[in-house]
């Protein structure tokens, strides 16, 4: 069996490092696309960029891969329920009113639901497959 966990057949410190470099290419795409003045189009590359720190230093210090993988948890947390912000305008009957605005909470929810549950399943994996 293998010993490590893959999510698209990378690691899981690799896949959070490209979930990372995603969020900030696509706060700084929708910024630019919607001629934004507002910081807030940037959170989610303001989100995913610990991802990447954190995720490049739990591959480049193996010693400490889980500590830093547990940040990474935390961060995908983060992006996960600041996504479920779009409920709001879907309740309040204003939904994609800010189109770019909406979005990108969609695309936090969504994406942050995926990587939230290949982080647990991830852990799961280590966990039955201690030495």
């Amino acid at each position: 069996m293998d010993k490590e966990f893959r999510v698209l057949s990378l690691s899981i410190e690799k896949f959070s490092l490209f979930y990372g470099g995603f969020l900030i290419l696509w706060g700084v795409t929708v910024s630019l696309i919607s001629e934004s003045t507002s910081l807030t189009s940037f959170i989610p590359s303001f989100l995913g960029l610990p991802l990447v720190i954190f995720s490049f230093l739990a591959i480049k210090f193996t010693s400490k891969k889980k500590l830093f993988m547990h940040i990474v948890v935390i961060f995908g947390l983060v992006i996960f329920l600041g996504g479920l912000d779009v409920i709001r305008s879907l309740v309040n009957g204003i939904a994609f009113e800010n189109f770019w605005a909406d979005s990108s909470k969609t695309v936090m929810l969504l994406t942050g639901l995926y990587f939230l549950v290949q982080c647990i399943k991830s852990f799961i994996f280590a966990r039955k497959n201690r030495s």
